[in-house]
């Protein structure tokens, strides 16, 4: 399975122009989807941020015509956003830990969150992230956290977690402390836009808000 992710940033004044727009292609786009066994695909937004995610076959490959059905797609939203990421390109992966993705979504909550990077700090961003993988020494992590993902672009970071509901527990205090020490260093490389941690900050962020989702086939 490959994973893909893309970011941009609506222009002044334009995300009910953007919302609209989603709203009229959002059947030809989710057959589009279906058609090319494109999965798991939401659209996040916090403030002007968009974020999308979706998941694919391994080495999938657009026809002519599907290209075409994207660029016509695409084209619906002239002058609404302006890329972050680049178009046809995935973003910079900083971090995974997929451990045993749950195929039914029923039970899982999905969460996003999204950061600023302050200037120069994307190296130390990735290298605590790749601490952490390394620290897994490639056992899957059995959850409740699944499918987890980190990507960057323009500045930006990005973050896609699957929870499984059924398996989550109260935050031991031990747990909590661990949390604050590792949020607290993080505060050092990076600004949260999204409210993740408002709950140890005491600031107001805003939230991170699902506009749109299709499982697919």
């Amino acid at each position: 399975m490959e994973r893909h992710a893309m970011a941009m940033k609506v222009n002044s004044g334009k995300m009910n122009e953007y919302r609209r727009n989603l709203g009229e292609i959002w059947n030809n786009l989710t057959d589009f989807l279906d058609r090319n066994n494109i999965r798991n695909f939401s659209i996040w937004n916090a403030e002007d941020l968009i974020f999308i995610y979706c998941e694919s076959d391994d080495g999938l490959k657009l026809s002519e015509i599907e290209t075409e059905a994207v660029k016509e797609m695409a084209g619906k939203f002239d002058g609404t956003f302006t890329w972050i990421s680049t178009p046809g390109e995935n973003m910079r992966l900083m971090y995974e830990d997929f451990g045993i993705v749950r195929e039914n979504k029923e039970l899982i909550r999905h969460r996003m969150f999204m950061t600023k990077l302050k200037p120069g700090c994307e190296e130390e961003y990735k290298a605590r992230h790749d601490v952490l993988a390394a620290q897994r020494g490639g056992v899957p992590d059995p959850g409740p956290d699944s499918n987890f993902s980190i990507w960057s672009a323009g500045g930006y970071i990005f973050g896609y977690d699957e929870i499984d509901t059924t398996m989550e527990v109260e935050e031991t205090p031990e747990a909590r402390e661990e949390t604050i020490a590792w949020e607290t260093r993080q505060l050092g490389i990076m600004d949260w836009i999204t409210n993740d941690v408002d709950w140890m900050t005491g600031e107001h962020h805003a939230a991170s808000i699902r506009l749109a989702w299709h499982q697919g086939n």
